[in-house]
């Protein structure tokens, strides 16, 4: 007979309890992940060293395209390119000398100063999903994204504690005109969540809107050298960048607003098939973009970034998850480094039209490789589905939950004298059980980490409670989040100037349904 008899009614009560208390939902922010773990070095010295001799060699033999921009031509010749037209040859080495006045690590704030993230060194920032003009859930299937649907993507993203970040275009809400819908979407994270937030970057106006309306949640005339925003700048690849984007990077940099520089790369269409030739590439494409951001302002924080999936060749749709996505995540980590850049790349990728067994093994590649490669920034990192196409809300928890559990492996192993657990083993010795042993019950309670989501009741309780599956389990999550959901305190005042001011700009033109 066992020396710690169960009373098996009172465990089934206490299970139930426990249960209860896992799932409900509190308010918990968990800090920036610091990344206690070394990360994966795929690529050894004599490799990293012809990657950047290539790429310098593509930056000054084959050069980049800066089209309809005359004042990027302008730097850049300045700066001493060989301006042709509008393609941009840049000698040997002027790019990464011009990369060395960004910062490797810059602050961002959030209007809750125990939100603001640090992007760089060893910290791990995790943001939602970006872009997708589709949601689904599990009772709407999928349909065009409304504006309601972006704010409860950020009320579940202020309610989730390894969420550090609140985004950008968590979706596109396809109900409010392409000009002005930036403008609803600010106002959702500005006073939905006190997390930090991106600016837009579909117009150099937009962009100039966003500084604008941060300068009022943040009551300054000038944002100065506060970096209260970070951005996406996609590189139109292969080595292209257009008016639009760089137009809006013209105005972050010039505010000393963060940028994150990312070639958009499907290899095999528009990158090589290789992953040395395609690691050049995005190489020379974050090189330019990053020196470029320096010519506008030296000092301004920028992020090098790596979104790259790989093409089906026999259908043309991308592929997530796959082993030569990792090897070029990990080599661009490598690459990040050695450039002394915060790096930005994998999230939640996967093709999957539902949050199923595909989505997940595919999720779970790209998030684990993440963690080894180093990244520091995050995005996607909860909610995609579909190629990029939807934003899912299962899915968000989903991810989100699981997001706990890479928090977790970053940290090491404990070695301190508690972890140890000499006490327990001369406790228990040969043939016991560790149950009810006093380390056992010092240290149980965080012992482990375990989902917020996932099920792990018998058969026969899973079976009575209606046999719910993953998306069944995250659906109900969804709905008791946004239930218990509050929105953070703002200042009235400043809420008030917000709105006036979204009104007003609102007025100015009419309303544009197109690009």
């Amino acid at each position: 007979m066992s020396e710690h008899p169960i009373d098996r009614s009172k465990r089934r009560g206490g299970g139930a309890a426990k249960r209860a208390a896992r799932l409900a939902v509190r308010t918990e922010f968990a800090p920036v992940v610091k990344r206690e773990i070394p990360t994966l070095e795929l690529l050894g010295e004599e490799a990293l060293d012809l990657i950047e001799q290539n790429a310098e060699t593509v930056l000054e033999e084959i050069g980049v395209n800066f089209v309809e921009n005359p004042k990027a031509l302008a730097r850049w010749r300045d700066a001493g390119a060989d301006v042709r037209g509008e393609r941009v040859h840049i000698p040997r080495g002027l790019a990464r000398k011009l990369c060395q006045t960004a910062p490797s690590q810059f602050t961002q704030v959030a209007r809750n100063p125990d939100r603001d993230v640090v992007i760089g060194g060893k910290n791990l920032v995790f943001a939602p999903v970006y872009g997708p003009p589709f949601v689904h859930d599990m009772n709407g299937g999928r349909r065009y994204a409304t504006l309601e649907d972006f704010r409860n993507f950020v009320r579940l993203g202020q309610m989730s504690k390894h969420i550090h970040h609140s985004g950008g275009t968590v979706c596109e809400p396809t109900d409010v005109a392409v000009n002005k819908r930036h403008l609803d979407m600010l106002m959702a994270h500005m006073t939905l969540s006190d997390k930090p937030f991106m600016g837009s970057v579909t117009d150099p106006a937009r962009a100039r809107d966003s500084v604008e309306m941060c300068k009022v949640l943040f009551d300054q005339q000038d944002l100065g050298d506060k970096t209260v925003m970070t951005s996406l700048i996609n590189i139109n690849s292969p080595l292209t960048f257009d008016a639009t984007m760089m137009g809006a990077l013209e105005v972050y940099a010039a505010n000393m607003q963060a940028a994150i520089i990312s070639p958009f790369i499907v290899g095999g269409a528009m990158a090589p098939v290789t992953v040395a030739g395609t690691l050049t590439q995005v190489l020379a494409e974050v090189m330019a973009g990053v020196a470029y951001a320096q010519l506008v302002r030296p000092g301004a924080p920028v992020i090098f970034g790596a979104f790259v999936t790989s093409i089906d060749m026999h259908s043309g749709a991308p592929t997530f998850g796959t082993p030569e996505a990792a090897q070029i995540t990990l080599g661009a980590g490598q690459l990040a480094r050695r450039l002394g850049l915060p790096y930005r790349s994998a999230g939640s990728f996967n093709g999957s039209k539902l949050p199923d067994a595909q989505a997940a093994y595919e999720t779970a590649n790209s998030l684990n490789t993440g963690l080894l490669a180093g990244v520091n920034f995050m995005l996607h990192s909860c909610g995609w589905l579909e190629g990029g196409l939807v934003a899912s809300f299962e899915k968000f928890v989903m991810d989100a939950d699981q997001l706990g559990g890479l928090s977790k492996l970053a940290k090491g192993i404990d070695m301190s004298q508690a972890a140890q657990a000499m006490d327990a083993l001369r406790e228990v010795g040969p043939g016991g059980h560790f149950l009810g042993a006093e380390h056992t019950q010092m240290h149980y309670k965080d012992a482990f980490w375990r989902s917020d989501l996932l099920d792990y009741r018998p058969f026969e309780a899973w079976d009575a409670a209606g046999a719910p599956d993953t998306m069944a389990l995250a659906h109900a999550r969804v709905k008791k989040m946004l239930g218990e959901y509050q929105a953070p305190p703002i200042d009235p005042a400043r809420l008030e100037a917000l709105e006036a001011f979204v009104t007003h700009r609102k007025a100015q033109e009419p309303d544009s349904f197109l690009p």
